[in-house]
């Protein structure tokens, strides 16, 4: 695909596409193989007639204007990787020219947002906070009741239910006199102060002694996931059949030797410590890693255009609706979960995202003056994993990306990792506190930035 690409004031870009005739062509073919699947022609059974036929039939523009709304997003795809856009935000896609015969090309252009340019400060040997890797004695205990709740076990007792106890419970539950669906359980075990049933139900049941019979009244949460109860209410006939007692395991070598195989106490203690220790020091390197890149930002210059913002900010948002809806939830039901409209997630999504529109600004703008290129061996390296999942061979993925264009985007992802890399490690590490202090400290640009704030100016990224 041949592209041209104009760069537009605000950190837009006009690209200007013409798709080959051949793939014109296969787009159409493949636009009335889709219309045929609804059409039946004689001599032919519905959905395997020749698109030729199609096409006669319906009219070559007809199908043209089908191939036009399945294929222009994978020829804006397709264009994107040939002008090594990143784009932000959707585009403004126009179609400038069509095809009057056969095998001739199809023209269009779109205009959308880039990441904004940066101006370097010095990058090299910033002095970046770095948390230490001791754990705290009260995470260390937090981590051995966690194993001693593994651990315990239930003992019935002779005595009325408390917070804590769990009890073992027959029950069903009616709506207006009526049993409905999902409310009736036998033999559930209860956890008194779970907080895992509906607001009031466990709360009811404390000081009941088994054998006991008790009526539990609740409503259920108006944005409860059965939507058929929401607001309702119900009541549940309880029978108690059993008060258990959770009994933890005494903190001793008997105890160490069931959580882990240890001789003593103190040998769980110690090997808790440790993975705790490497655990922390995995999150204490990412964290390290961001807070150098960020610092790299701080001494540089990049100015985010409002409309570039909006657009990263709803693109955030949009991924996140995804995720929702790809759980099997209403994005629309999360909003009012909330208490938010879809608009004020986005505005306070800002900061974020033109934080991140600065950081990869300014990864790029260094990848850029400190020469920094992928290997092929590299390329390989990284594909292992994907091969192996699709079970081929990385050289042949890699093969394969590289007819589509799409090995750039590989390419692109480990040239930035490189740069991270290179700013962590020159990057001069001090102790969190003292980082944190040196952000308290007064100085005459934050006294200006400050009074800019109160006043209502305007200053970059604000």
């Amino acid at each position: 695909m041949k592209t041209s690409l104009t760069e537009l004031p605000d950190s837009r870009v006009r690209v200007e596409a013409e798709v080959p005739g051949e793939d014109v062509e296969r787009g159409i073919n493949r636009a009335a193989r889709g219309l045929a699947r609804d059409m039946r022609l004689p001599g032919f059974r519905k959905g395997k007639a020749p698109p030729s036929l199609i096409i006669q039939r319906v009219g070559r523009e007809a199908v043209l204007q089908q191939a036009l709304r399945d294929s222009l997003p994978e020829w804006y795809e397709q264009a994107l990787i040939s002008s090594a856009v990143s784009p932000v935000g959707d585009p403004d896609i126009e179609v400038t020219s069509v095809p009057e015969s056969e095998g001739e090309p199809l023209g269009f252009q779109f205009e959308v947002g880039v990441r904004p340019p940066a101006e370097l400060g010095d990058y090299q040997g910033l002095e970046v906070g770095r948390a230490g890797t001791d754990v705290p004695d009260d995470v260390l205990e937090r981590e051995l009741e966690r194993l001693r709740e593994g651990l315990a076990r239930l003992e019935a007792v002779e005595r009325p239910a408390a917070k804590g106890d769990f009890v073992l419970v027959d029950f069903q539950g009616t709506i207006d006199g009526e049993p409905f669906e999902g409310g009736e359980a036998h033999d559930e075990l209860v956890e008194l102060g779970g907080g895992r049933l509906i607001e009031g139900f466990e709360k009811q049941l404390e000081g009941a002694s088994a054998g006991e019979a008790r009526t539990v009244e609740v409503t259920f949460p108006d944005d409860y996931r059965a939507e058929r109860l929401a607001g309702k209410e119900a009541s549940f006939e309880i029978a108690v059949k059993e008060v258990r007692e959770k009994v933890m395991p005494d903190l001793d070598d008997e105890f160490a030797a069931s959580a882990g195989g240890f001789d003593t106490l103190d040998e769980l203690r110690d090997d808790i410590r440790e993975k705790l220790r490497e655990a922390a020091g995995q999150r204490i390197d990412a964290d390290f890693r961001l807070a150098a890149v960020d610092a790299a930002v701080d001494v540089s210059k990049v100015e985010v255009p409002a409309e570039i913002l909006n657009d990263r900010a709803t693109e955030r948002w949009q991924l996140v609706e995804r995720q929702i809806a790809a759980q099997g939830l209403d994005p629309a039901a999360y909003l009012r979960m909330q208490g938010k409209t879809r608009e004020e997630i986005i505005e306070e999504s800002k900061p974020d995202a033109e934080q991140e529109l600065k950081r990869e600004a300014v990864l790029s703008a260094i990848a850029d003056a400190e020469g920094i290129e992928v290997s092929e061996e590299e390329m390989v390296e990284a594909l292992e994993h994907t091969a192996e999942h699709e079970r081929t061979s990385p050289e042949k993925l890699l093969e394969r990306l590289r007819k589509t264009g799409r090995d750039s985007l590989v390419r692109e992802d480990l040239r930035i990792r490189k740069t991270i890399d290179l700013v962590a490690e020159a990057a001069k590490p001090i102790p969190l506190a003292q980082a944190e202090a040196r952000e308290q400290l007064w100085t005459p640009e934050k006294e200006r930035a400050e009074e800019a704030e109160s006043a209502g100016i305007w200053t970059p990224g604000s």
